[in-house]
């Protein structure tokens, strides 16, 4: 039984390492190409919306909440999907190390959103740090996820980077203009999935 038990943790082993020095093809171009329309769509969804984001935070947060849930909802049955096509074997392996890298920054954009909207009650001006802020933790979670996608993806972590440094800057409500995460996640959204359909060819017509 200990032999059994042992050949069953090196197996682990193997797969995890082959997981490790594996690209990840997990990933579709049309389905991130897809979360670009739907952040253009909850711009414009804000724009109609919510009009005063400061005097109404949580409709605000709503409004991209559910875009980015949407997102992730999609992008998480197509990764399944793919990821047991073209990886088989270590198809497990590779879903959870790409969760793995990923996780910290979904987890910590939660939270910070939570603690913004609480503290919004008696500190609304901090509202506006929330389009910036969301935008730099979305490209470090692009960062740590680099290591096993095409090394082009660090141009969409900078872009997100940038976009989100610049929201920062404007350092007033001007920061929630639907526009402005509109603008950055469309774009960058659509960039994500250029790269994957140049640097993945061998499956960018699989979605």
């Amino acid at each position: 039984m200990n032999d059994y038990h042992r050949a069953l943790g090196d197996i682990r082993t193997i797969r995890r390492q082959l997981a490790l020095n594996t690209a990840f093809r997990g990933f579709g171009p049309l389905t991130l190409a897809l979360t670009a329309i739907l952040a253009a769509a909850a711009g414009v969804a804000q724009a109609l919306w919510v009009p005063s984001p400061v005097t109404h935070p949580l409709r605000y947060v709503t409004v991209w909440a559910a875009a980015a849930f949407l997102s992730l909802a999609i992008i998480a049955i197509s990764t399944l999907t793919r990821t047991r096509r073209i990886h088989s074997g270590i198809a497990n392996e590779m879903i959870r190390m790409a969760a793995e890298q990923f996780a910290p920054a979904f987890i910590a954009g939660a939270a910070l959103t939570i603690v913004v909207l609480i503290s919004a009650h008696h500190a609304p001006s901090t509202v506006w740090m929330l389009s910036g802020l969301w935008q730099i933790i979305y490209s470090l979670g692009i960062f740590a996820s680099c290591r096993f996608l095409p090394r082009a993806m660090l141009a969409a972590g900078a872009w997100y980077l940038a976009t989100g440094l610049l929201c920062i800057s404007l350092t007033d409500a001007r920061a929630l203009s639907p526009w402005h995460m509109a603008f950055a996640f469309t774009i960058g959204q659509t960039l994500m999935a250029l790269i994957l359909h140049i640097f993945s060819p061998e499956v960018s017509d699989e979605d």
